[in-house]
């Protein structure tokens, strides 16, 4: 038995299950990959908090809606492609404002890492 892990109680695991439903927040839009986002994100700088506005294209979505769920934003800024993953439930994020929805054929693009310039471009939903 030495070298395994101890197994967790039922009622160990009903305690984990049950803080995860309380962190789990009810507010955020319905969106996906594809979609142009504002993510809200409180940034603490010492004692003071501002919120900060990170604007990109959601490239992926992680685990659906589970208390582990996150989501990966890219942006082009000074012509650098910069990616941030995002916890869904996380605390520091303020709120997620949809801007527009995008329409792709894939859950996870990632093949826009390698798109330059137009190429880049994802069509609008409704728009043919």
């Amino acid at each position: 038995m030495r070298g395994r892990p101890a197994e967790l109680g039922e009622n160990q695991m009903n305690i984990i299950e049950k803080l995860e439903q309380e962190s789990m927040r009810l507010d955020m839009p319905v969106f996906g990959a594809g979609d142009t986002v504002n993510v809200h994100v409180k940034i603490k700088e010492g004692d003071k908090q501002r919120i900060q506005i990170f604007k990109g294209v959601v490239i992926c979505r992680k685990r659906g809606n589970l208390p582990q769920a996150s989501f990966t934003v890219r942006k082009i800024s000074g012509g650098v492609g910069v990616e941030r993953v995002f916890p869904l439930h996380s605390p520091a994020i303020d709120k997620i404002e949809v801007v527009t929805r995008g329409r792709v054929r894939r859950a996870k693009i990632y093949y826009l890492r390698n798109l330059r310039g137009k190429a880049a471009r994802i069509k609008e939903k409704g728009s043919y």
